[in-house]
């Protein structure tokens, strides 16, 4: 399916022509450059190869620099590949944009990476009671998991047991987003309601 590569910005809020208070999410989408156009007979499949914003040069392999020199093009520092279904035909070194994509209305899902929370304890991570239920082994710790070995047989914790580790830092998609509106001119999209990730970190939306 079409889409591009953005940014996120942060969140605010715009009123409906109702007078509802909205909250919605500010997106940097593109402007990308087609640095890839893949084709069945070469590759066996179909698909736009696109790239989002401005790296130097010395922090560039020369592999990648070969490969953004095909597309007559500066380095980018995101590269992301979107099924080749576009209104129009893109060629090599085209670029686009949010407004030949997108339009006041449109639905659209974001994909990004969720905030990282660092390691976190069961009562965070998996909504573990603590020491309130004190059940299970459980006995004034108050944050703590509680018994959860088995008996001689397995001898051992499963795989798979909600546990304390490392919190956040996954890649999430957020499904049927109501595209509030689009300001080409500043390669903004505004996004109703909340995506994944930190301020500044990249987004991949698509139609």
């Amino acid at each position: 399916m079409p889409g591009l590569i953005g940014k996120k910005i942060g969140m605010t809020s715009v009123f409906s022509a109702e007078g509802k208070n909205i909250p919605c999410t500010v997106i940097e989408a593109g402007p990308c450059v087609v640095t890839q156009v893949k084709n069945a007979e070469v590759d066996g499949y179909s698909a736009l190869q696109l790239a989002y914003d401005e790296k130097k040069e010395k922090q560039t392999s020369n592999s990648l620099l070969g490969h953004f020199k095909k597309a007559n093009t500066t380095p980018k520092r995101k590269l992301a590949e979107f099924g080749n279904d576009f209104v129009k035909e893109y060629l090599l070194g085209d670029v686009v944009t949010v407004g030949e994509l997108f339009e006041d209305g449109d639905w659209v899902d974001v994909t990004g990476i969720s905030k990282g929370k660092g390691f976190q304890g069961v009562v965070k991570r998996h909504g573990f009671g603590g020491v309130g239920g004190q059940t299970h082994g459980q006995h004034n710790r108050q944050r703590h998991p509680g018994s959860m070995g088995a008996s001689s047989y397995p001898s051992r914790v499963f795989k798979g047991k909600r546990l304390a580790g490392r919190m956040g830092g996954d890649q999430v998609k957020v499904l049927n987003l109501k595209v509030l509106k689009v300001i080409p001119e500043n390669n903004l999209l505004l996004v109703k309601g909340s995506i994944p990730g930190a301020k500044g970190s990249y987004l991949i939306i698509e139609e």
